[in-house]
């Protein structure tokens, strides 16, 4: 990024040096000029011209938001633009007075100075020099803003279909599904019903997981369900170690959240927490609905402690895909409070 900032620095600067330097130079073929004259007012002209459009620039770079352009920028543009066309013209009524200070005109050069500079027709060739200016810069700009917005929606939305297979990559967990299909096994030999309830669930939660990776968003009433399939299962071999409970604002059941996301945070706090206790613990899903975003949290009994062999791909995916569909106003928390450990999402609803 720092390189094609440097690049676009220098190509501005190239264009504004010859782009002036073109102009200021029609004052060479001025035969009532002399030599002298049109030297020094090539190289002042040309010089204080890319003071002062630079200057201009600057005020634009850092006032206006082409992104999000509106009616009262062009008010800001347009009151900018007579700042400096002012500044133009008190620049150029300067430097000539500077030019008589050391040099003498000639005859002809003061007759021609006379029939072709006023006060008002100087302010008026300024204003409409710096417009022309603005009119391509502003149009320059706009082309690059909308091209640099298309890049970047084509890099998000292919960094996006990126991190949901990297999701369905760490959420369909061979261990974990091999471990269900043993502890389903195992379970045929005691309750053929509650076998078959489990392959059940099992199939759910494969079908869940392929068919909403596709999908940006999903209701949240649909991931709870996927997630009691999980929890579930994974009772199967925790039994009475593992204690989930559900505290779900009735107003969170239909707001939009991004597949399998709730299902990780479980998940992780189940195998990094309630695993590791020999009396088991408790998890506890919440979900809470503010004016302006959703927040889920998910508390579990242990300590927050991950191990050195991990790869942490389920904490990243859920960073990765909240910055991605939220930028700054999709949050991730993990922390410990009080012997639990709490993770918290928040997810802007407006």
């Amino acid at each position: 990024m720092g390189l094609k900032n440097n690049h676009s620095e220098i190509i501005f600067w190239l264009l504004q040096l010859i782009g002036w330097s073109m102009i200021n130079a029609m004052i060479f073929i001025i035969p009532e000029l002399s030599n002298q004259y049109k030297v020094y007012s090539f190289i002042t002209a040309t010089f204080g011209s890319i003071i002062v459009t630079s200057f201009f620039r600057l005020f634009l770079k850092n006032k206006i938001d082409f992104n999000n352009f509106r009616a009262s920028s062009i008010y800001e543009i347009l009151t900018s633009l007579v700042f400096c066309a002012g500044i133009y013209y008190g620049l150029f009524i300067l430097l000539e007075n500077i030019y008589e200070l050391f040099w003498k005109r000639t005859p002809e050069e003061i007759l021609w100075l006379l029939d072709n500079y006023s006060h008002l027709s100087t302010l008026l060739s300024a204003f409409f020099t710096i417009l022309v200016w603005a009119v391509i810069y502003i149009l320059v700009k706009f082309v690059l803003t909308t091209n640099k917005n298309r890049l970047e929606n084509l890099e998000l939305n292919a960094t996006l279909r990126e991190a949901q297979l990297n999701t369905l990559k760490g959420q369909v967990n061979p261990h974990f599904m091999f471990n269900s299909l043993n502890n389903i096994r195992g379970l045929m030999l005691e309750d053929v019903s509650k076998s078959r309830e489990m392959i059940t669930k099992l199939s759910e939660m494969l079908q869940y997981a392929l068919s909403k990776n596709t999908v940006d968003a999903i209701a949240l009433s649909e991931e709870v369900d996927m997630v009691d399939n999980y929890v579930a299962l994974a009772k199967i071999q925790m039994e009475d170690r593992l204690h989930y409970e559900k505290e779900i604002d009735a107003e969170s059941l239909e707001v939009m959240i991004p597949p399998m996301i709730i299902q990780l945070l479980v998940e992780n706090a189940a195998k990094h927490g309630i695993a590791n206790l020999k009396n088991g613990g408790k998890i506890l899903l919440q979900t809470i609905v503010t004016a302006t975003e959703l927040q889920i949290v998910v508390k579990n009994t242990g300590k927050l402690s991950i191990s050195e062999n991990s790869t942490k791909l389920g904490l990243k995916n859920i960073r990765q895909r909240l910055r991605l569909l939220y930028g700054p106003k999709g949050q991730f928390t993990l922390e410990e409070i009080e012997n639990e450990v709490v993770a918290t999402i928040k997810i802007p609803t407006t």
